[in-house]
């Protein structure tokens, strides 16, 4: 089958593996019918990700179709549509029993999925704890409704819940890339009074004005005084942080009120720094780290119900055999791309 490769830092490679086999009783393997490049998988290719294997296959936002599962599988069984999450969970351990199923101490918990183990810009990929791994997509929901359940989507649903945002709130969203398009959809859902989008890309901002009409679009040179001159309260009451730089991590923490929450989505290339000292008697909440994926079950609810829809998303898509040139057009940003997709011929 052909799957795309990390090879070594800075190098993906297409090549032909073996079809992959189930190597545990709660494995599934699944057939990959459509997948996507995220910017994670970049940061692998420019080595941000040192736990990443060379020698995996790349790819942790997928959906599918079941073909085979282990005989301790049981919420799954051939020929069922699935939703693949980025992260596998024994649902067993000290954070799974809590929710906090990103912290799973399994060997293969975590973001395992095209890291340390073989991912899905593959034809097929092996599911580690598919009882807790796999969510069946309703029939009325597409692949391409439901292909970023699984990551990016479920980042965004995690970010707006652990931000206890309540309603009234005016909300600064920092980053309109896919996963800050995420957000402000699972924002939405919390009614906020106010949502901001800080974004310094024209073709993004734009891309959020035309879809997103109720929210305020700002470039960052202007983010600060606009949210205070909009609020009256010296900031925002809740900031997202999904842009990953160091300025927009100063930006996040400058721009909220005092007693604020600010949640830290983004993934950086380097450490970042508070300046404890200037942040004095703002008494700020930082929440950090990635998605709990546990809430797939419920985004699929609200994708059949018509509450979220991210298939604008989807600006490009190729064939696997073009993957390559997938990364290229997705990496540059060019052409107004927000996602690629990859399809199986």
């Amino acid at each position: 089958m052909l799957a795309y490769t990390y090879v070594e830092k800075g190098r993906f490679e297409l090549l032909d593996k073996p079809k992959p086999s189930l190597a545990d009783e709660r494995d599934a393997i699944v057939r990959v019918t459509l997948a996507s490049v995220c910017t994670s998988d970049l940061h692998i290719k420019h080595g941000s990700v040192p736990r990443a294997v060379p020698g995996v296959t790349v790819g942790h936002e997928m959906v599918g179709v079941v073909e085979e599962v282990g005989s301790a599988v049981k919420n799954v069984r051939p020929g069922d549509r699935v939703t693949v999450n980025v992260e596998t969970f024994c649902g067993g351990c000290f954070f799974c029993r809590r929710g906090w199923v990103n912290n799973c101490t399994d060997a293969n918990g975590g973001w395992a999925l095209g890291c340390r183990i073989d991912g899905g810009q593959a034809e097929y990929v092996r599911v580690p704890f598919a009882d807790t791994g796999l969510n069946k997509i309703p029939d009325s929901v597409t692949d391409a409704q439901a292909l970023f359940v699984g990551d990016i989507l479920a980042t965004g649903f995690w970010a707006a819940k652990i931000s206890e945002i309540s309603a009234g709130d005016t909300v600064l969203i920092i980053g309109a890339g896919p996963t800050g398009i995420c957000t402000l959809q699972c924002v939405r859902l919390h009614s906020p009074g106010r949502v901001i989008v800080c974004e310094k890309d024209p073709a993004r901002a734009d891309f959020v004005r035309r879809h997103y009409p109720d929210a305020d679009v700002v470039p960052p040179e202007r983010a600060e005084e606009y949210v205070r001159s909009v609020t009256g309260r010296g900031g925002a009451d809740r900031v997202i942080e999904v842009a990953g730089t160091d300025e927009t991590f100063a930006l996040a923490w400058k721009c909220a009120r005092p007693n604020a929450i600010v949640t830290v989505v983004a993934l950086y290339d380097g450490p970042q720094t508070l300046p404890l000292p200037d942040m004095y008697g703002k008494n700020l909440t930082f929440k950090t780290g990635g998605v709990d994926g546990c809430d797939c079950d419920e985004i699929l609810s609200l994708i059949k119900r018509g509450r979220l829809d991210t298939t604008p998303l989807i600006t490009h898509t190729f064939d696997i055999k073009d993957i390559a040139r997938a990364y290229d057009l997705f990496e540059s940003r060019s052409d107004g791309v927000i996602k690629t997709a990859i399809t199986f011929g």
